[in-house]
């Protein structure tokens, strides 16, 4: 039986959920009634794609290379990201990158940092390396390297609004500024290990490369009561966790227990 039409001038009278609805819609703005897409996220983005990164000596033949070595080092880190940014529709952009002969005493606006091996500049999206000091003289380890992509992770977490979010928690707890400075910083950590198991075939290292680099960081982790880059253990779970899942994924430094972030 095929039901008529209502009669021109008839209207049926709103159930009572119908005409709670009806009101809900209309105080609503504009776009809230519909589900939006959710955001692309660093942490949703997938696995990063397995790629080659050659890596040139930074001593050749005797003679210091650390800026040919960098150079390679920041276009192994521009394409492998770039791209993993592309495909997760994320927007990217690549840092500026500033070598120096010797540390200056400014830089990026600001004082030269004394204990830093090489830092990014939040607000030029700069990475700036010295081309002298412990973190790279005299070494043929991995540690330059990890030290280059961590720097980059948090380049990462700038594009992808990890840092303003960290800024503004921070602000609003100063009692946990530096939990979660640190929470920050073993992110970037575990980025570093992200890249660095992404390019491990094609570097030519040895399984003792790998363990000289876990020592190192272990050696580097802080102490005291203002500690803000993590344990020598944590900051090599970070780096593990990174590079064992070569995805962005495994670094939510932000939900884990306290005691993974000390």
């Amino acid at each position: 039986m095929r039901l008529l039409p209502p009669r021109a001038g008839f209207r049926r009278p709103l159930r009572p959920w119908a005409l709670l609805a009806a009101v809900c819609l209309a105080v609503l703005p504009a776009g809230v009634a519909q589900a939006s897409a959710p955001k692309p996220s660093l942490l949703k983005s997938g696995r990063l794609a397995v790629t080659s990164c050659p890596e040139p000596p930074l001593i050749d033949r005797g003679v210091p290379q650390p800026g040919e070595y960098l150079t390679a080092v920041m276009k192994c880190l521009n394409t492998s990201w770039s791209a993993h940014f592309a495909r997760a529709g994320l927007r990217f952009r690549t840092p500026t990158v500033r070598l120096y002969s010797e540390p200056e005493r400014r830089v990026c606006g600001m004082d030269w940092p004394q204990s830093a091996d090489a830092f990014y500049c939040t607000e030029r999206a700069t990475l700036v390396f010295p081309l002298t000091g412990a973190w790279i003289e005299d070494r043929t380890d991995l540690y330059p390297l990890k030290v280059a992509a961590h720097e980059y992770g948090h380049h990462l977490q700038s594009l992808t609004g990890i840092r303003d979010h960290f800024k503004r928690r921070a602000r609003a707890d100063l009692s946990r500024q530096f939990e979660l400075r640190r929470r920050y910083e073993l992110q970037a950590d575990c980025l570093s290990g992200v890249f660095l198991g992404s390019v491990r075939d094609s570097l030519p290292r040895t399984e003792q490369d790998w363990k000289t680099l876990s020592g190192t960081l272990h050696a580097n982790g802080d102490e005291g009561d203002h500690r803000t880059h993590g344990t020598g253990a944590n900051r090599v779970r970070w780096f593990e966790r990174g590079y064992r899942a070569l995805s962005p994924a495994a670094c939510d430094t932000w939900t884990a227990r306290p005691s993974r972030v000390s």
